[in-house]
């Protein structure tokens, strides 16, 4: 049976998709079937959004719900929306792990439709360049790096709670690096643990 819903810790996490724009070097679904436990891979295809919001049941039982599993949430941006406008409802908190290609997905720039429905947006970085974006990351998508600045700068124009993230794993120097393109953006950045 799929996993649509897991929690880990006092968060519960939202698997809505496999499909992603980028193929991440250092991605945790690479040769793996589950994390943490839980198997990620839709093999019975994507959940209806009802299906979805019957598993969280009460939202306010978990610190967060975290959009985020084996694949780019903003792919299924309706859905993704209907469920934060029942989340938040309820009295739940809501946070986006996004690659930051949903407006280039869109085709339009989607931060308006993400204002007061998302309580934090996380967007991977990852990289100080668009040639080592392109050369870690390896997307699918056209004007990536561009575009998932843009989005950053328009998530911080509508006043929301957004930040960059990187791993670890690419070293100090480049770390620095992006907090350059951090700064220079207006938003923070975090530093995240590669996960083996």
């Amino acid at each position: 049976m799929d996993t649509y819903t897991y929690q880990i810790g006092d968060n519960l996490y939202l698997n809505l998709t496999n499909r992603c724009t980028n193929r991440c070097t250092f991605c945790v679904r690479d040769g793996k079937e589950t994390y943490e436990g839980y198997a990620l891979w839709l093999k019975e295809g994507e959940p209806a959004k009802e299906t979805v919001l019957s598993e969280i049941g009460d939202p306010k039982r978990f610190r967060e719900i975290v959009f985020c599993g084996f694949g780019e949430p903003t792919c299924r941006l309706d859905d993704l929306l209907f469920l934060c406008d029942k989340i938040h409802a309820r009295g739940g908190k809501t946070r986006l792990n996004t690659n930051g290609h949903g407006s280039l997905l869109a085709g339009r720039n989607i931060a308006p439709d993400l204002k007061n429905r998302l309580d934090g947006i996380n967007i991977s970085l990852n990289a100080p360049t668009e040639a080592e974006y392109l050369a870690l990351c390896r997307p699918q998508i056209e004007n990536a790096f561009c575009g998932m600045l843009d989005f950053a700068k328009n998530c911080k124009r509508e006043g929301l709670n957004v930040w960059f993230s990187v791993v670890d794993c690419i070293g100090q120097k480049k770390v620095d690096a992006c907090r350059g393109i951090a700064d220079m953006v207006g938003v923070p950045l975090r530093v995240r643990e590669t996960i083996q």
